[in-house]
């Protein structure tokens, strides 16, 4: 092992076994014994990786890609079939809620029972309980069974063990979203200072802006295998550029699907509907002009589910008209998945120059610049007259999903900037 590495990973591979079918009565495992009974699942294959003493390293990816498998690998809970792990100096970790917690015994229990885990002695964890339990501001319920205990509550002792054990190495794994947001903050600039401190840290979260901000690399994974190293920004948009083109991948596979049952349809006589693969879309007005297409996009001609702040929004908004309306106003609503209106907007609230719809056509609303915040939102789209005569109103027609490895809070980036005076 190198000197200044504090863990070297060399081709490690971790397989599981998986049990589809177990049989659920005696008779069927009387009668089928012989079949299958497992599968085996690479979860790593091959990765290899290696830290510096003092270096904090972000892993990053799907659900399900082996980033936790990796920390539980270096924490020894689990070993791999194959390659080696080094590492050098005393390891804390957090992976699992209340992992290590008994939970009939007191939070002053767990704590020694926690902290011996992590190889301290009885003096070394006397000597410290006084600011584990400040740290964890659990002062009222240090002495309560933590089977009481709330999962917030959990992550408070947790991490107040983990951080005063005086770990060369210290393991996260997402626990940092648990917990009110205070405390997070206040856990989030306890590590920095841990961090400054020379402990070597390898943290696991799904929070972009995180990794960026305390971590000098990070990995990707994907499907077992490091798909990219380096500088957490660029390893980032990676990441979420390879997440919008699968989901585009599977909107488009969708599509493809319900192309090819309207044609069934079509052929057999059926009367074609709304419906997609979900429930028909609430629609209401006086059909002079139907609303027949939103289609959302990324680029000119390329449809999109998902987008980074900052990306440009086009929908194209088709329409056919039964009856002429000269003075038409077309609106737009963007509300977030928990029903917060973030944005609504018209053709006559905007001034928009002629809006008549005398034969069928296509409007385009354009969004040069997004600035909504990571979330999922639904869309409105909407047709009326300039009395105010509704003809066509589409209520949650479409739907996008927005990420940024920046980690502001709200619902929309404003513009700003910072000045001393």
């Amino acid at each position: 092992m190198k000197p200044e590495n504090a863990i070297e990973v060399k081709n490690v591979t971790k397989k599981f076994w998986v049990y589809p079918d177990k049989g659920h009565t005696l008779k069927e495992k009387i009668l089928f014994h012989k079949r299958r009974a497992y599968e085996e699942r690479v979860v790593l294959d091959q990765i290899s990786f290696e830290e510096k003493k003092g270096e904090a390293v972000g892993l990053i990816g799907q659900n399900g890609c082996g980033k936790s498998t990796t920390l539980k690998l270096l924490t020894r809970i689990i070993y791999p079939d194959s390659g080696t792990i080094e590492m050098c100096g005393r390891v804390s970790s957090l992976l699992e809620l209340g992992a290590g917690f008994h939970p009939d015994m007191s939070g002053r229990e767990n704590i020694y029972i926690n902290a011996s885990i992590f190889g301290l002695t009885k003096k070394e964890i006397e000597t410290r309980i006084g600011d584990i339990i400040a740290f964890s501001e659990l002062e009222e319920y240090i002495d309560q069974p933590v089977r009481t205990y709330s999962s917030g509550m959990y992550m408070r002792l947790a991490f107040a063990v983990a951080i005063h054990v005086d770990a060369d190495i210290l393991l996260i794994d997402e626990i940092l979203a648990v917990g009110d947001a205070g405390f997070a903050a206040k856990c989030f600039n306890r590590l920095k200072e841990i961090k400054a401190g020379g402990t070597t840290i390898v943290i696991v979260s799904h929070s972009m802006g995180q990794i960026e901000e305390i971590c000098s690399r990070s990995f990707w994974i994907h499907q077992g295998k490091i798909a990219a190293g380096g500088n957490p920004r660029e390893i980032n948009m990676q990441y979420l550029e390879s997440a919008g083109k699968k989901r585009q991948q599977i909107v488009e596979a969708k599509k493809e699907r319900q192309r090819k049952e309207q044609q069934s349809r079509k052929q057999q006589g059926q009367e074609q509907t709304d419906k997609d693969d979900g429930p028909q879309i609430v629609r209401f007005g006086n059909g002079d002009v139907r609303i027949t297409s939103v289609r959302v996009k990324r680029e000119e001609e390329k449809e999109s589910d998902s987008f980074l702040t900052g990306d440009r929004l086009i929908m194209d908004i088709g329409y056919q008209v039964f009856r002429e309306m000269k003075e038409a106003v077309i609106g737009v609503g963007i509300f977030r998945i928990d029903g917060v209106r973030c944005y609504g907007t018209n053709t006559k609230i905007d001034q928009t120059d002629s809006c008549s719809l005398t034969e069928d056509g296509t409007v385009r609303f354009e969004v040069p610049v997004l600035t909504l915040l990571p979330g999922k939102y639904l869309l409105d789209v909407a047709i009326e007259s300039g009395a105010g005569i509704l003809a066509d109103y589409c209520k949650e027609v479409s739907s996008f999903e927005v990420f940024s490895p920046v980690p502001d809070v709200g619902i929309a980036r404003i513009g700003h900037r910072w000045r001393f005076l």
